[in-house]
């Protein structure tokens, strides 16, 4: 049974930094897609960055504008596991973010696989 537990957030002042954890098990997602969305309250769960594996090489992509430049993901497939490092959060930033993992990611389709959700909150 494929699981994703993600783990890392919490209360964080703005402007300061966290590191998202999601570890994958149930199978080797080497060659999967992994991926971030996230939803703040009153909206709908968006797009947050998403990473790919083929042929040897890694391909990323990010929202574009919200997350571009402060936001990194990264994976390490010998742990099946995605990171996203946050850096120089917003109060915009709040929202539960959920790993998300499957053959294939785009920012309108998302994988198959979703994680339970780990909480971030920016305070002023």
């Amino acid at each position: 049974q494929v699981q994703l537990v993600e783990s890392g957030g919490r209360l964080v002042h703005a402007g300061g930094s966290l590191r998202l954890s999601c570890a994958a098990s149930g199978r080797t997602f080497s060659t999967y897609s992994m991926g971030w969305f996230r939803q703040a309250p009153g909206k709908e769960r968006e797009f947050v960055a998403a990473t790919r594996w083929s042929h040897g090489d890694t391909y990323y992509g990010y929202a574009s504008d919200s997350v571009k430049g402060r936001f990194t993901i990264s994976r390490d497939n010998a742990k099946n596991a995605v990171y996203l490092q946050m850096n120089n959060l917003k109060l915009e930033d709040t929202a539960v973010y959920y790993c998300n993992a499957g053959t294939s990611i785009t920012p309108t389709v998302p994988g198959n696989f979703w994680g339970q959700g780990t909480q971030v909150t920016v305070s002023s």
